[in-house]
């Protein structure tokens, strides 16, 4: 397989630090459900800074290492990974701080009404009263649900932060990217 660009990788978790003696590393993954991570064959790992708003980085930069994964499981919050070619303790405390990243292709399906945090981005809202609302440029988690960031997806200004749960979210619609929100302009 060739050599992805960072546009076509998402970043699903970093790795913090060696697990046990026999290669296994622990990632700390950025979602409290991470069964991407969890599902993922292969991943690719990077040790580059994050990406900030505006600059982008390039695959010359990457230097992004596929490695197949042997093995994923939960362990008190984080996901312990056994991969390929990665044998002994020194090998996996080298990967400390490489980010994990995985093809969008290589998610589960989700259920029903569940979605992706990566789909939504870039998805415009919309309140009931037909105003738009922005853009949604970023999604956090607040321990108690998902929080949209919704705003000027080119300046990256978030104008509002709108609660991710059935009682504002009236409707998503990932073909034609909208979210309808019972939510006013003005909150």
């Amino acid at each position: 397989m060739s050599t992805p660009s960072l546009n076509d990788l998402i970043e699903l978790g970093a790795i913090s630090e060696a697990q046990g003696l026999q290669g296994q590393v622990k990632v700390r993954p950025h979602s409290s459900d991470p069964v991407a991570l969890l599902s993922s064959k292969a991943v690719w790992l990077s040790l580059i800074p994050r990406r900030e708003a505006g600059v982008s980085a390039s695959i010359e930069q990457a230097s992004l290492t596929q490695y197949t994964v042997k093995s994923a499981k939960m362990h008190s919050g984080n996901v312990v990974m056994a991969l390929e070619g990665v044998g002994d303790r020194d090998q996996a405390l080298a990967l400390k701080g490489a980010r994990i990243l995985v093809t969008r292709e290589t998610f589960p399906k989700p259920d029903g009404d569940s979605y992706y945090w990566v789909d939504l981005i870039g998805c415009h809202a919309v309140n009931l009263q037909g105003e738009a609302l922005g853009e949604v440029i970023d999604i956090t988690e607040n321990g108690a649900h998902g929080v949209i960031a919704i705003g000027d997806a080119q300046t990256k200004v978030i104008k509002q932060l709108v609660p991710f749960v059935k009682e504002v979210v009236q409707n998503v619609d990932l073909p034609n990217k909208t979210i309808i929100l019972d939510w006013q302009s003005d909150w």
